[in-house]
């Protein structure tokens, strides 16, 4: 099972994100901590350290970074100001990048799949290749998906040289590939052969277009016959809040869609909107270790009620909300505040969603371009 946070190029940090400036100086508690053992080290380290030291931006990047650490969440986080536009461009909907998903497997490799002609796979990327490098940063089980999403994005026309090794293979190969600006569609839909009357669509990001993108595929499949439909959210990381509350609403009449529930014990319900494209007939979701945070919230609500069935694997287990505060020099941080419960109150976070029907999937399957998850979907749909 992979747990899958985004695309390589594009950002989907599974955020309910709000964007605000700081202004000012720090607060009080903040300025009550001199830092005097700090920079007695640092002095320490001024006098002997053997090799080049950091300019003042990158030291006190990595200030805030440490701090964050002892906060043991990891998805309390800080970005540097180029990553952090390169976030804000795919959550946009348009960015950058090389053309790939990234996804986290559960040993902590960094996993590629690159998509149907675009620069990866025309650098020689294939699906399920592990990427060791990026330039010349080493990729370490340590990093999480978008610290290595912001090494591999950048400005387009330029290269970056990545390290892979090929699945099954054990020598390494370092291909360059040119960056392009990839638009970023979150929504891909289809009919499916059987059964009669069965749609597809899948849901990638949850991004400012998705809404309006899942509405323009629910209409175009009712024009196609459409009756009864598959969802799938599988690798899906999560996005922005108020699109997933968009989605959900075009499955549901009006309802809470979730519960936000924030420091001292404040509670917000989002409720879905009415006028939703298909809130009747059957649906079936397809989930997995990659469908977290915004994707969760879909899914929860959707589960609880009563509106669809979910088929495949134990999802991530997101259910934490970070709001992201721009800092003075481009750079931000990704602070948890609240937490997302789903409809009947239940806890996402560490527990994650189990399906009905659970079916695996295997690298063998895909390999040869099978998916058992969406033949029992299938399968649901002949029986009921």
């Amino acid at each position: 099972m992979l747990i899958t946070t985004a695309l390589v190029v594009a950002f989907a940090a599974g955020v309910a994100t709000t964007y605000l400036l700081m202004h000012g100086r720090a607060s009080t508690a903040a300025q009550e901590h001199d830092l005097g053992t700090f920079w007695e080290a640092w002095d320490l380290v001024e006098r002997v350290f053997y090799g080049a030291l950091p300019d003042n931006p990158h030291l006190e990047w990595g200030l805030i970074r440490g701090a964050l650490g002892t906060l043991n969440d990891p998805h309390t986080s800080f970005l540097e100001p180029e990553p952090r536009e390169r976030e804000r461009e795919a959550l946009s909907g348009r960015f950058g990048g090389i053309g790939a998903y990234v996804t986290q497997a559960e040993d902590g490799r960094i996993v590629l799949e690159p998509m149907p002609d675009l620069p990866a796979e025309k650098a020689g990327i294939r699906q399920g290749d592990t990427l060791l490098q990026v330039d010349s940063t080493e990729i370490t089980t340590g990093m999480n998906t978008e610290e290595v999403i912001a090494l591999i994005r950048g400005e387009v026309g330029t290269i970056v040289r990545l390290t892979v090794r090929h699945e099954g293979e054990t020598v390494p190969l370092t291909v360059e590939v040119t960056r392009e600006e990839i638009p970023s569609p979150t929504v891909d839909s289809r009919m499916l052969d059987e059964p009669a009357g069965s749609g597809y669509v899948r849901i990638t990001l949850f991004s400012d277009r998705t809404d309006r993108e899942l509405r323009q595929a629910l209409d175009e499949l009712k024009s196609q016959g459409m009756t009864q439909l598959v969802l799938d959210l599988r690798g899906n990381g999560g996005g922005l809040l108020g699109a997933a509350v968009d989605v959900a609403s075009e499955f549901l009449d009006g309802g809470p869609v979730l519960y936000q529930v924030e420091k001292g014990g404040k509670e917000q319900t989002y409720e879905a909107r009415n006028g939703g494209k298909f809130t009747d007939g059957k649906l079936v979701l397809l989930v997995d270790g990659g469908t977290a945070s915004a994707s969760e919230i879909v899914a929860g609500a959707l589960q609880d009620r009563g509106r669809a069935v979910l088929v495949g694997e134990v999802t991530y287990g997101k259910g934490s909300v970070q709001q992201v505060f721009d800092l003075s020099d481009g750079s931000s941080v990704h602070i948890t505040y609240a937490e997302w419960l789903t409809p009947n109150h239940r806890q996402i976070t560490g527990v994650g969603l189990t399906p009905e029907f659970q079916a695996g999937i295997t690298d063998d399957d895909r390999a040869n371009g099978r998916d058992p998850q969406l033949d029992r979907a299938i399968e649901w749909l002949n029986q009921n």
